[in-house]
């Protein structure tokens, strides 16, 4: 069965016209009409894209180009998409993500100046995203991957206004840049040696390819061409995806108004590089030192941030580093060929990070633009829905069952477990060690974050008191919507969808994932019954470790209040070290802007004071010049004569210098 080419063009192509229209004249448009074009055009987009969803439930799909792109001899770049499981389960996920923010926007930034403005930037960015997870070639895939880039730019700067925003909006280009890089060489490559970037072509040929052992030497190295290739890629993944060292951007990230940060943190343009190395997973498999990478990179993400998450004070920058330790598990599932349970963690994940995010903005709102949990508390009964939906989201992203979290990354740490790391080595018993301590972590500086906000003492300022009331319900009823999600997603996907079948080609994805027998983790829990799952995951490690952590903050900021700070004064250097976020940012500042500031000021001072300030202005060049310039223009008199005169004059001098040499 083949689905309607009408239907898919129009889930994409929604968003665009709206954000287009809104662009354009939203200057002449009044804010009713601005959002209600953009929303209706997403929720339109969200509905379609669930039609969509249920036809390939029952056996549909689709792959085919709609025109060209480019074309240049051999090189053929088409339009088209590949519509699978993947694609599907990703087109629901970001249009009814995309959805709920675009409706809480509507109260959220009532009355900003640049109303009309955000709600065009947030439907072209659902577009760029719909058009990644869409497209049939890998061409498509990099538009939409640079399309995300661009809008996230322009929406982390929103508040142009405000240095620190501007800061924001240029780090996150510029890392993002270097990932694309990495990103952009890899597919060039493909090019290269397949002669193709269409992705079942490429797929159909990797086998033969990787039996032909086609190596790259540079400058005495040795690696094959498909772990080049994958490298490449992946390190587009770590820069969109915010995974180590590129994860500086991320966090920054948060000076753009909530309502984007829960699009680029949940479900839009984060998960881009988890969506790529599933995608590519025909070619993954056959690269054990790139699954290893993948592997390296995601554990390390996942404790780091994990770790500075424990000690952040920004109620958004500790909803980022969750989003970039989330990620971090994303990545270590795709590093050890579970691909369906990474993707099924991008899933429950998408919403249950949204909720925290639009839980956030909805306190932030309440309490004047206030983001310190330190200045917060007792908030619970002012904001009863508040507190609730984001005690949803904090239990689901803890792990706690029967929440979306319990289901999805646990099904990470039982994978990982199970692979056998003897190829892998020291790398597989640090993922391993990384993804289960990370769970304590978690549960523990959600809980901490939870619990200064909405419980402890009342710390909240006295003239922010009188503004202090619950949300209206354009802002709650996304909320609650997605609290459904992030309480139902992780029980639909297991016993619904069967996603978490080891048996991939029994389960949902079917083919649309390509996973090697002998890597295949969730084989080795294949005798694990579907209906002895919660008895299995209730007695491991994660659950009590998220227990555990749940405990620990309840005891610190419940009942032994005062603990916290002694416990940062007896680890004072740890404390320092974890607050500075690992001095990342200190450590590019010395090894790349400040030799760029030093070298700027040289050609400054050598260049343009030296040479041009006072050899070329100052130093009879500029008045030679405009000397010369009035010789010349005496010689313009505007009298024919003495044009035909210096023309005769040049014709002899031509003559002349033609007869002499002769």
């Amino acid at each position: 069965m083949t689905l309607n080419t009408t239907e898919l063009l129009a889930i994409p192509a929604l968003p665009l016209i709206a954000s287009l229209v809104v662009g354009m004249f939203g200057w002449a448009l009044k804010e009713k009409l601005s959002h209600t074009i953009t929303s209706a055009s997403v929720i339109v987009s969200a509905l379609l894209s669930a039609h969509i969803f249920m036809q390939v439930l029952d056996g549909a799909s689709f792959y085919g180009n709609f025109w060209t792109w480019m074309l240049s001899d051999s090189f053929v770049v088409p339009v088209g998409m590949m519509i699978d499981r993947l694609t599907a389960i990703m087109m629901l996920t970001v249009t009814v993500v995309s959805a709920c923010v675009h409706i809480y926007t509507i109260g959220y930034m009532h009355g900003d100046p640049g109303y009309t403005r955000f709600f065009s930037y947030i439907s072209g960015f659902t577009f760029s995203m719909l058009v990644l997870v869409m497209g049939n070639n890998f061409f498509t895939l990099f538009f939409g991957w640079e399309a995300v880039g661009l809008v996230s730019y322009l929406l982390i700067g929103f508040w142009f206004k405000r240095e620190s925003a501007n800061y924001a909006a240029l780090k996150a280009f510029i890392v993002n840049r270097v990932g694309d890089f990495g990103f952009a060489v890899g597919i060039l490559a493909i090019w290269y040696y397949f002669g193709t970037i269409d992705y079942r072509e490429v797929f159909a040929q990797v086998e033969t390819f990787v039996a032909r052992g086609d190596v790259l030497h540079f400058m005495g190295w040795e690696i094959s061409a498909i772990t080049f290739i994958c490298l490449a890629l992946f390190v587009g993944a770590m820069g969109k995806s915010g995974q180590v060292p590129l994860h500086v951007w991320l966090p920054d990230s948060m000076e753009g108004p909530t309502p984007i940060s829960a699009l680029i943190h949940a479900a839009t343009m984060v998960t881009a590089g988890v969506f790529m190395v599933a995608r590519c997973s025909p070619m993954f498999e056959f690269s054990e030192t790139a699954l290893a990478a993948v592997v390296l990179v995601g554990a390390i993400t996942a404790w780091m941030c994990a770790t500075i998450g424990l000690v952040q004070n920004d109620i958004k920058r500790v909803i980022a580093y969750s989003t970039c330790s989330q990620l971090g598990y994303m990545f270590v599932a795709c590093g050890v060929s579970a691909y369906s349970a990474g993707i099924f963690h991008l899933m429950t994940h998408a919403y249950f990070k949204a909720l925290l995010f639009l839980a956030a903005g909805s306190v932030i709102h309440a309490v004047m633009a206030e983001q310190d949990i330190r200045r917060m508390g007792q908030l619970r009964k002012y904001m009863p829905v508040t507190w609730v939906t984001m005690l949803i989201a904090a239990l689901a992203l803890s792990g706690v069952p029967p929440f979306a979290g319990f289901w999805s990354k646990d099904l990470i740490i039982e994978a990982t477990m199970a692979r056998e790391f003897t190829e892998y080595g020291w790398v597989g018993t640090f993922g391993s060690f990384a993804v289960l301590t990370a769970v304590f972590m978690t549960a523990f500086y959600t809980f901490r974050m939870f619990f200064l906000t909405f419980h402890n003492s009342d710390r909240v300022p006295a003239e922010t008191k009188s503004h202090l009331h619950e949300s209206p319900k354009v802002i709650t009823v996304p909320l609650v919507l997605l609290a459904i999600g992030a309480l139902g997603s992780g029980i639909w996907g297991v016993m619904v969808l069967d996603i978490a079948n080891p048996e991939i080609a029994a389960g949902y994805f079917g083919d649309a994932i390509f996973v090697l027998d002998a890597h295949n983790p969730l084989m080795a829990l294949a005798e694990e019954s579907h209906d002895h799952a919660w008895y299995h995951f209730l007695f491991t490690a994660p659950f009590w470790l998220a227990i555990g952590g749940i405990g620990l903050a309840t005891l610190m900021y419940l009942r032994e209040t005062a603990m916290p700070a002694r416990m940062a004064e007896a680890f004072r250097p740890l404390y320092t070290f974890l607050l500075h976020k690992w001095y990342w940012d200190e450590l590019y500042e010395r090894i790349f802007l400040r030799p760029a500031q030093c070298l700027g000021n040289w050609l400054w001072q050598k260049g343009d004071l030296a040479m041009i300030d006072r050899g070329v202005i100052h130093g009879g060049i500029v008045d030679s010049i405009r000397a010369g310039a009035a010789r010349m223009r005496d010689m313009q008199t505007g009298m024919v004569f003495h044009y035909a005169f210096a023309m005769v004059i040049g014709v002899f001098g031509f003559l002349t210098y033609l007869l002499l040499k002769a």
